[in-house]
């Protein structure tokens, strides 16, 4: 216990450069899945294109926010978030959009768990929850995905 008028000095534990470098794709993949997701919405023709553009839209705005919280912990870390996305899919008829949206959620999946697995073994709760919630996120995605394809 530390005596009353006395500052208790907390040190930052820096997380290691592979953990970092996991977190810097997660946000590169998010940044281009918001890309991907708005041209999609935008993109979507046919009659089943309401309903798809709607959720397409939707998933966007979360994946927006994904980048940010992940932004936000890279910087809490004094690491600079990768501005540079991944690779972007446009374009295809209403099913080759939806396929290469669900392959970008599976992507996401694998690389979360890894980051999750990475944050608990270096004793990061915070980055490892984080990565949780983003990942129940991203597996709600796949099998909304999943569904649209009837797979």
């Amino acid at each position: 216990m530390v005596p009353l008028g006395q500052e208790q000095i907390v040190e930052l534990r820096q997380p290691k450069e592979e953990l970092i470098a996991l977190m810097q794709q997660g946000i590169a993949k998010e940044l281009a899945v918001s890309v991907q997701y708005m041209w999609h919405h935008v993109m979507g023709k046919g009659l089943a294109s309401p309903s798809f553009r709607k959720l397409i839209r939707d998933i966007s705005i979360v994946e927006m926010k994904h980048a940010e919280a992940i932004a936000d912990r890279l910087d809490y870390f004094g690491a600079a978030p990768t501005t540079k996305p991944v690779e972007i899919k446009v374009g295809g008829d209403l099913e080759k959009m939806i396929s290469d949206d669900l392959e970008s959620e599976r992507d996401a999946i694998t690389l979360y768990r890894q980051i999750v697995a990475k944050a608990d073994s270096e004793g990061d709760v915070v980055t490892r929850n984080l990565f949780e919630d983003i990942l129940a996120a991203e597996e709600e995605h796949e099998a909304q995905f999943s569904a649209l394809l009837a797979e």
